[in-house]
Order: structure tokens, then sequence, then C-alpha cells
């Protein structure tokens, strides 16, 4: 068999990814190792908050579903010291307190008691910013990656067509053979580009929608307990009278 039929199957099986690596250009390698890097940072950071947002939703769930079956407000605040590990949990006792001086206080006259409602909203609201601030912490580095590594796999890619075409300068030849490499790495930092941003945008969207929700939520969970909580200060002002 002539072995010049070889030839090309040898040529294409050692034309890898590691290869291409290897025999690319500096600043290619930079770009690929930078894009790998940024990768990897992504996933660490999506694996974090897909474990951090995914369990403070679950476990919220529990306490909210006892909150909206008509349980005590009493109770629930006895629930929530035990649950300190829930959002929804720590948002409702961060305004406990002001529901403990509507049960033991009498005889409020209706600005003390608007007061005192106005009060435990601002503290629920201040508490569903700090727990939702806790829980996007992270986010901007998937919004950063998913920004940034297309435009740095495009530098890569330019800079290896750039070494193509130098490489035909160089060599007087436009054979494959001598334009296949710079094409190849052109196209690898593109390729690395592309996986460090999908998967960063895809789960920026994906944890962005999920925090929304689950704000919208900790806002009805919210305005219920007010709701409550001024209800419960007309009950104590009509038994006063």
């Amino acid at each position: 068999m002539d072995p010049s039929l070889l030839a090309p199957a040898q040529s294409s099986s050692s034309f890898s990814l590691y290869e291409l690596f290897l025999h690319a250009d500096i600043v290619v390698k930079l770009v690929m190792g930078l894009l790998i890097l940024l990768s990897v940072w992504s996933w660490t950071v999506i694996i974090d908050k897909f474990m951090t947002i995914g369990g403070a939703v679950s476990r919220s769930k529990k306490f909210e579903e006892a909150f909206w079956s008509g349980q005590p407000i009493e109770e629930m605040d006895d629930r929530a010291i035990s649950s300190s590990k829930e959002i929804m949990a720590r948002v409702f006792t961060s305004a406990s307190r002001e529901w403990r001086d509507a049960r033991r206080l009498t005889g409020l006259s209706d600005y003390q008691s608007q007061a005192l409602v106005n009060r435990a909203e601002r503290l629920m609201h201040a508490a569903t910013d700090r727990e939702l601030s806790r829980l996007e912490k992270g986010l901007g580095v998937l919004a950063t990656v998913g920004s940034v590594s297309p435009f740095v796999g495009l530098f890569g890619t330019v800079w290896g067509i750039m070494n193509a075409f130098r490489d035909i300068a160089g060599t007087g030849s436009t054979s494959l053979s001598v334009v296949a490499p710079g094409i190849a790495e052109a196209l690898f930092a593109t390729a690395l580009g592309l996986v460090a941003a999908i998967p960063a945008v895809t789960f920026y969207n994906k944890f962005t929608t999920q925090i929304t929700f689950f704000r919208d939520r900790l806002d009805t969970f919210t305005q219920e307990f007010i709701v409550r909580l001024s209800r419960r200060l007309t009950e104590r002002s009509s038994e006063a009278a």
C-alpha cells in the first residue's frame, strides 16, 4: 500500500485540541488559558448558587406553607425561632418583636398603632433586601464571564487568523498544511469563548429569575403579615374600648 495514503489519517489523528494548544502562538495560549480559568470560575459560582438558591427556596417553602395554612402568628413566632436557616423565617423574625409588642401593649392610639405597623413593614423589607443581596452575591461573576468571554475568544480568533496570513506570507503557499494551524487555533479560541459564555449567561438568567420570583413571594408574605398585624392591633383597640 502506498504510504502516502496513510499520511492524511496520521496527520488528522494528531490534530487534537491538546496539540492545537501546544502549537498555538503564545498570545493565543494566554487567551485559551484565560478562557479556561473563566469557565472554571463561572462553574464554581454556578454550583454554589445552584445549591444556595435552590436550598433557600425549598427550605422557606415549609415555613410559607405553615403561614398560609392559617397557623396562628404566636405559633409562627416559635417556629421562626427554631427555623433560623430559612430566609422567610428570618424575615418574619425581623418584625416579630413588633407582633409581640402588639400582643402585650394595650391602649395604643391610632398613631402609635400605625407607627408600629410601618416599623414592622420597614424591618421586613430591609430583611428581605439583606437576604436577597446574599443570594445575589456572585451573580455579577456570571454576568461578567458571559459578556466578556465571547470578546476574549474573538481576540484569540483574530490573532489566529493573523498568524495564518503571516504563515502564508512567509511560505508563499496557500496550501492547507500552511493555513490550517492558524485557522484551527482561531476557531478553538472562538469555541472556548462560547463554552465559557453560554453556561454563564444561561445560569445567570435562571438564577436571576428564581430570585425575582422569590422576592415576589417574600413581598407577598410581608404584606400578609402586615395585614394580620394591623388586624390584631384593631382587635386590641376594640377590646380596650
